[in-house]
């Protein structure tokens, strides 16, 4: 039914946009210079930048089918994990997403994205000594710039699949209707491969997912200088956990011949956000208000008897997350050297965390002692984050440029706490193809609200959930200080090649586990951290070839695991107490890199490489997994057909070398199950333009 849907998609045209003659060039001007005035409403001054713009993404393998996180790992100092995870510089998370300049909160992260690479027109990932505008997640920003019916008018319908029984249709539209700028996308997506397996088989037992995904775009102009814009966007994910056969049974509830392949736990992720903003530009004043909302919702469905079986335990989990807010930022040039920026954020989120525990009692000898019986705990939080900012951007002389501001932020959560945080770049150009950049910013992250476990861990005592240790002091919020210095060099009109240093020292270091089955993360923190790297890029674009590469040494460590310490081995905990230790997302190496040969007219061939020297593993991570290394070939091709419009179809090759990698086996700190990145696949695709 869906397949003879997407036909007649195929072959129905787009209506046509009510696109005034005279109107349209003024509409497209207005717009595109609205555009302008909300970047510079928060310039990147001294941060370190990395940029996809949308023909870019649908030039490499997979092109705008490609998930997003599997987009960021193009850039410099993104490191992969299962699940989906990325780490940006050593941080667990701490991501900042901003769709058109306006903050979304952070949801429950699962395994599926919440927005697709089609909506896309430009993808930036913000990394380095932030200015002070950036606050709430500091690890890296996400900075998102939407299609628009003025920038990109047109539509699509498309078909992609393959490996896996992987469907994944998705359709779109972009254009001006009375005055009002449209874009709208929707996509659907079915496979056999829902998250990383723990084996490195072929066909990963009970994976399947169906995940479907919406966007709508739309806004108008008030008047020559005002213009409002509403976002909307959903999700709704479900996937099947997937199983790893041939495991023991320790607790005998079920019988001694049930086979771990047979499990059938399952988890469902709902995600919603919503924007209004209001946009000016007059004078030497630019500035955007909006207000903006997300909710979350994560759910796991244990397989009861299984995993008591397995396990000894058997946990429903769910989570929800609530969030309201409004951001106000502007921008005024105060005369020729300088600009002052200002504005502020406040959000409230109202959390849920739930569980449904079913265990065993245990005597005092550690035997089973009577049948299973359940623990119900349930926990809601209203907690509030609060920022203002103010910063000057002073430009010293057409080659030098000073940007100096003061964050203040506070957070009322299960923890209350706040910091005033200076934050200052210098920008040089010594020669006209040279750029030295020189950045500090002192940082404040609190945790993550909506992941803290709930309950009193006192209950499970004498249980087969019963906790290494009875300490769960509440995670606290991240402080931290931060250098960066970058140089970028373009040698020639084709090539460019840079370099860029950091080191953090965190008090409070904020961290990320997985716990149990049930594949939802909780906070830790440790009392010391530091993160220290150096990455260096290189790019080269010519006529019809383009080339990048990236690679990055860095480490990450912590020491004194302070908080969640029930989820810890007494050995570990005692381990790290005095001791420095990698964190377990740390990785030495990083690397990747592109190609684009536009080998002939409305055709190319790209690859993409990914490699990696392993993540940590083993006994307080003092171990790593072996490096691994991935690529992936693409060959794409657009063409017309005679009263049947544009086409582009296209074949990709991922993990072409069908390598077995590894990528957690199940240990280290805060690690809890085995993970392999998927095997060879080949996919297929075709879109019709309009």
């Amino acid at each position: 039914m869906r397949r003879s849907l997407l036909v007649l998609l195929f072959l129905a045209p787009f209506p046509a946009a009510a696109q005034d003659s005279v109107l349209l060039p003024d509409i497209v001007v207005q717009a595109r210079r609205l555009d302008e005035a909300r970047t510079a409403i928060s310039p990147t001054l001294g941060a370190s930048v990395s940029s996809l713009k949308r023909e870019t993404i649908e030039n490499l393998p997979q092109g705008a089918d490609a998930p997003v996180n599997q987009l960021l790992l193009q850039f410099p100092g993104v490191v992969q994990d299962s699940f989906g995870e990325i780490h940006v510089r050593g941080e667990h998370r701490n991501l900042q997403y901003r769709v058109n300049g306006v903050t979304l909160p952070v949801g429950i992260q699962g395994f599926g994205a919440f927005l697709d690479a089609r909506a896309i027109a430009e993808l930036r990932l913000l990394t380095g000594a932030l200015p002070a505008q950036f606050g709430y997640r500091t690890g890296g920003v996400v900075d998102i710039t939407l299609r628009s019916g003025a920038s990109d008018p047109g539509g699509w319908v498309s078909a992609y699949g393959g490996s896996y029984s992987t469907f994944q249709p998705s359709i779109g539209y972009a254009g001006l209707h009375g005055g009002w700028d449209v874009f709208a996308t929707g996509t659907f997506r079915q496979s056999r491969l829902g998250i990383e397996p723990p084996t490195s088989s072929t066909s990963p037992l009970h994976n399947r997912t169906e995940q479907l995904r919406g966007l709508v775009s739309v806004s108008r102009l008030l008047t020559d200088n005002v213009r409002l814009s509403v976002i909307g966007g959903t999700s709704a994910n479900r996937f099947q956990m997937p199983n790893n056969p041939g495991q023991p049974i320790e607790f005998p509830v079920i019988g001694e011949e049930f086979d771990s392949a047979r499990l059938r736990a399952r988890q469902w992720e709902r995600n919603r956000f919503g924007v209004v903003a209001l946009q000016g530009s007059s004078g030497a004043l630019d500035w955007q208000v909006a207000g903006f909302g997300r909710d979350s919702t994560i759910r796991y469905l244990p397989d009861l008897l299984g995993e008591l079986a397995f396990n000894g335990v058997a946990s429903q989990v769910q989570r929800r997350s609530t969030a309201f807010g409004v951001q106000a930022d502007g921008s005024y040039r105060l005369n020729d050297r300088n600009t002052l920026r200002f504005g502020v954020m406040s959000m409230g989120e109202r959390s849920f965390a739930g569980n449904v525990t079913t265990l065993l009692p245990l005597d005092a000898d550690g035997e089973v002692a009577g049948d299973p019986f359940s623990i119900v705990t349930r926990r809601g939080r209203t907690s509030w984050v609060h920022g203002i900012y103010l910063q000057n951007e002073f430009r010293v002389s057409e080659r030098l440029t000073i940007n100096a501001g003061l964050r203040g932020d506070y957070a009322d959560q299960a923890v209350r706490a706040g910091q005033l945080s200076p934050r200052m770049n210098l920008v040089w150009r010594p020669m006209d193809r040279t750029t030295l950049t020189l950045g500090y910013a002192r940082y404040f992250t609190p945790p993550a609200q909506e992941l803290i476990s709930p309950g009193d861990v006192s209950l499970f005592a004498g249980t087969t959930n019963e906790p290494e240790n009875f300490r769960a002091d509440l995670p606290r919020p991240e402080r931290s200080h931060y250098f960066s210095a970058g140089i970028s060099q373009r040698v020639t009109d084709r090539l460019t090649l840079g370099a860029s240093a950091w080191h953090k020292e965190a008090r409070d270091l904020l961290d990320l586990g997985q716990f149990g089955r049930a594949l939802v993360f909780t906070p830790f923190n440790y009392r010391q951290g530091r993160s220290t790297g150096i990455e260096f890029t290189g790019q080269w674009r010519g006529e019809r070839l383009d080339l990048y590469a990236n690679l990055t040494i860095s480490r990450a460590s912590g020491r004194d695991i302070r908080t969640s310490q029930f989820n810890f081995e007494p050995e570990e905990l005692d381990y790290v107490r005095n001791k420095w230790v990698r964190t377990d997302h740390d990785q030495l190496l990083t690397a990747s890199a592109g190609a684009v040969w536009r080998a002939w007219e409305g055709g190319r061939i790209s690859a993409t490489l990914l490699f990696g020297s392993g993540l940590r593993r083993g006994f307080a991570n003092t171990e790593k997994q072996d490096p691994y290394a991935t690529l992936n070939v693409g060959l794409a091709h657009d063409f017309t057909l005679p009263g049947a419009g544009r086409w582009t179809a296209r074949l990709d090759l991922l993990n072409l070398a069908d390598a077995r990698t590894q990528l957690r086996d199940g240990s280290g700190i805060g690690v809890g199950a085995p993970q392999f990145l998927p095997r060879r696949a080949i996919y297929g695709g075709l879109t019709r333009h309009f």
